[in-house]
């Protein structure tokens, strides 16, 4: 590994395909045999710090269409989270189905899971029949993983019936030294940003783009009012930015003034404090409060001039999705990718059917729109939201960060790179944005 560093540290990038790649490499990881280690503790009570390994992983044999990529630096994600506290299943179970697709995907079962869905770094190696990428090529990764064995995947990439997110539904992920991904999963570097910068958009600026921008979510237009839940978050930081640089009018929801002033930071004007205002959607574990939804529907047409909702961008779950479906415009738009605080939404139908509105499942992004969500980052017209870096050998802590929300945009890991600020081909276009990448720091 030293001497795939130290080339890379020389820009000697060419040198990379004459280095052998070593036998194994550092990788964080959880174990199948500590599955059941936070039995009966309550969910924020489980922490990181215990499951997440920093171990020596045997380097995995490289496929047809794959790569291994030397990783520089990585990043949070949720899906992180959830790997670590095994919740709401452990992954193994996705690693041992995995595994009886094929020969190849067998390598995936393994007592062990290295973690992490997001990286920013420089192929070593690239499997028979790949010909765009090459060793030496400065990359980042985004995080479908799929088959393209079934038709259903040649529409969209995300409706493949063995798409799966690398690195939480597949091993070898990016929290490592050594990452093994498909060579479609590639794309350039932003020029301009550091490594921890580069890596620390993949998984959140690519959901963001589908499920706001693209057709296949909310397709956003100039004009459009959006409730952002979370907004200065991994997630909604890019969805405040896509709105803005759409033409649209975001309305952030934040949890405190500090995110609210993130928000003003990033250019947005209509914030809503929650925490400040006291909204409370559940009188009690089973039971919601519409009149809570009222008096946030009002706060909502009090900022926009009496205007509703037309998309709600949503991803926290449970806690607010019976808002979400009540404030959306006659005919709006309540699109979904995730959820934070719980599985199990609830909601009152008859706003959604007799106003006709529509609920929309988002998922990740196919190879193109991340693809368009990386370019506008490359150009400047995006920004990272990192705000903290930690090193590999501290994940454990950088995840309970993200677990218990104390973080503000992304939180990132440096893995090969030995200190922040390296990678930086593009310093005209850095000194251009340097505010912007920079906003979330120290926050």
């Amino acid at each position: 590994m030293q001497k795939i560093l130290d080339a890379i540290m020389a820009d000697e990038l060419d040198a990379l395909a004459s280095i052998p790649v070593p036998e194994s490499y550092r990788g964080v990881t959880v174990h199948a045999d500590e599955v059941d280690m936070f039995e009966g503790v309550p969910h924020k009570e489980k922490d990181p710090r215990r499951s997440l390994h920093l171990d020596e992983v045997r380097t995995p044999e490289l496929g047809p269409g794959e790569a291994l990529v030397a990783v520089m630096a990585s990043a949070i994600n949720y899906n992180t989270v959830w790997t670590s506290i095994f919740e709401p299943v452990p992954t193994f179970g996705f690693l041992r189905r995995y595994g009886r697709t094929s020969p190849l995907a067998a390598r995936h079962d393994q007592p062990f899971h290295v973690v992490g869905s997001d990286l920013a770094g420089v192929v070593l190696r690239t499997g028979p029949g790949v010909n765009n990428w090459k060793p030496g090529d400065e990359v980042v990764a985004h995080c479908l993983s799929v088959e393209l064995e079934h038709p259903d995947g040649h529409g969209d990439t995300m409706m493949d019936p063995e798409q799966r997110i690398w690195g939480f539904e597949t091993n070898y992920g990016g929290l490592a030294e050594i990452a093994l991904v498909k060579t479609n999963q590639l794309m350039p570097k932003p020029a301009h940003l550091s490594w921890e910068e580069a890596a620390a958009p993949g998984l959140v600026n690519s959901t963001a783009y589908r499920q706001l921008v693209s057709a296949n979510g909310a397709a956003m237009k100039q004009g459009d009012v959006v409730l952002i839940w979370g907004a200065s978050g991994g997630l909604g930081s890019y969805a405040t930015q896509f709105a803005l640089n759409g033409g649209a009018i975001p309305v952030c929801v934040v949890s405190s003034k500090e995110k609210a002033e993130i928000c003003r930071r990033m250019g947005a004007e209509l914030i809503i404090d929650r925490a400040a205002e006291g909204y409370r959607f559940w009188k009690d574990e089973h039971t919601q409060d519409p009149g809570e939804w009222k008096r946030f529907g009002a706060r909502i047409r009090e900022l926009t001039g009496g205007e509703d909702p037309d998309i709600v961008f949503e991803h926290p779950g449970k806690e607010t999705f019976g808002a979400s479906v009540y404030v959306a415009r006659k005919g709006g738009t309540i699109v979904t990718c995730a959820s934070t605080s719980g599985y199990m939404h609830q909601y009152d139908n008859r706003y959604l059917w007799m106003s006709l509105k529509r609920i929309i499942g988002s998922h990740f992004a196919n190879y193109r729109e991340a693809y368009q969500a990386n370019r506008l980052i490359a150009k400047g017209k995006i920004h990272p939201t990192l705000s903290k870096v930690y090193p590999l050998a501290e994940t454990g802590q950088a995840a309970l960060d993200v677990h218990h929300n104390s973080h503000q945009g992304k939180v990132g890991v440096l893995c090969l790179a030995p200190e922040e600020g390296l990678g930086v081909r593009d310093h005209e276009l850095r000194a251009r944005h340097l505010d912007a990448i920079n906003r979330f720091r120290g926050v």
